[in-house]
């Protein structure tokens, strides 16, 4: 089963008040073909029979319900509810308009959140946090309702977007703070902890990755400095002038050339450490530095005379 279908499976067993319950069956039946007569299609057994409840006991309706195999690629089961007494006054009753709900349907909070549900139950699909990137998404028939639900949505400060694709509009949501707020106020308890537990795995495992990537560019880095090094001190004695540089200098090459893949402290240690003579990283750093200018002013000498 996949992560949508069982956070719709969570929310659909979820008790919530009378009122709210209205608002949740007016998101469905207004995402739903609603003319002549009410007809709601779901791929989910429990999102039908919570759809089957609603219209019992809201309006004492018993729609007829039946079952096909879908001509999808998985070929999973469709449950089709129909209902055709009291349309227009189940219609009526759900705040049902051509465009957004009437306002009683969602007039506080709690009734939003119920609203936000039914809305998620026929139009939405969120991925797995394990095998993709994080995404929520409701595709919806046009605009002027997108642009309702993405408001809906931003009320709750989730960050939500409008894209148009093709014939249809989707109301997205890609920060996955922002999809774990979601499913919280939904009330989807479980899919909350699947869905925080794989992020702060995934979190920690990105920031150990970068922290990885980090560390071997330094090393790489030091490697790159110690090779530009050696090759300096190495041009000054195929130049004949190594004797220039005074016993220090000297000291700190030959340290160099003999640990060429040792940093500037670990350099600084070992020299203190066999010689007795105490150095710093800045004092390394600063004998290094003295033969690198020299070696460059030979080397521009040598171009020049070329």
């Amino acid at each position: 089963m996949s992560f949508t279908a069982l956070v719709k499976d969570e929310v659909s067993r979820l008790d919530i008040s009378e009122t709210e319950r209205i608002s949740e069956l007016s998101a469905i039946v207004q995402n739903s073909e609603h003319d002549n007569k009410i007809k709601i299609v779901t791929e989910n057994n429990t999102v039908a029979r919570l759809i089957y409840s609603l219209f019992k006991d809201i309006f004492n309706v018993y729609p007829k319900v039946s079952v096909r195999r879908g001509y999808n690629y998985n070929k999973n089961m469709l449950y089709t509810l129909e209902v055709r007494q009291k349309i227009s006054h189940i219609l009526r009753s759900l705040g049902i308009s051509s465009d957004v709900p009437e306002n009683f349907i969602y007039a506080d909070e709690d009734l939003l959140m119920a609203y936000l549900k039914g809305l998620f139950l026929m139009k939405a699909s969120v991925n797995d946090p394990k095998t993709s990137r994080y995404h929520l998404e409701f595709n919806l028939d046009n605009f002027k309702y997108a642009e309702f639900v993405s408001n809906c949505l931003n009320h709750f400060n989730l960050n939500s977007k409008i894209l148009h694709r093709e014939h249809r509009y989707v109301v997205y949501i890609k920060e996955a703070e922002k999809i774990g707020d979601f499913l919280r106020i939904m009330g989807a308890v479980k899919a909350v902890l699947y869905f925080e537990d794989i992020r702060i795995y995934r979190d920690h495992k990105n920031m150990t990755n970068r922290l990885n990537n980090c560390e071997q560019a330094n090393v790489d880095k030091i490697i790159e400095t110690a090779n530009d090094q050696v090759k300096d001190i190495l041009f000054l004695k195929e130049m004949d002038v190594y004797d220039l540089l005074s016993d220090k200098e000297k000291e700190v090459s030959e340290y160099r050339v003999k640990y060429p893949e040792a940093s500037l402290v670990e350099l600084s240690q070992i020299i203190s450490m066999e010689t007795g003579n105490k150095i710093t990283k800045s004092g390394v750093y600063h004998r290094l530095n003295k033969i690198r200018q020299l070696a460059l002013k030979l080397k521009e000498k040598k171009k020049s005379e070329n």
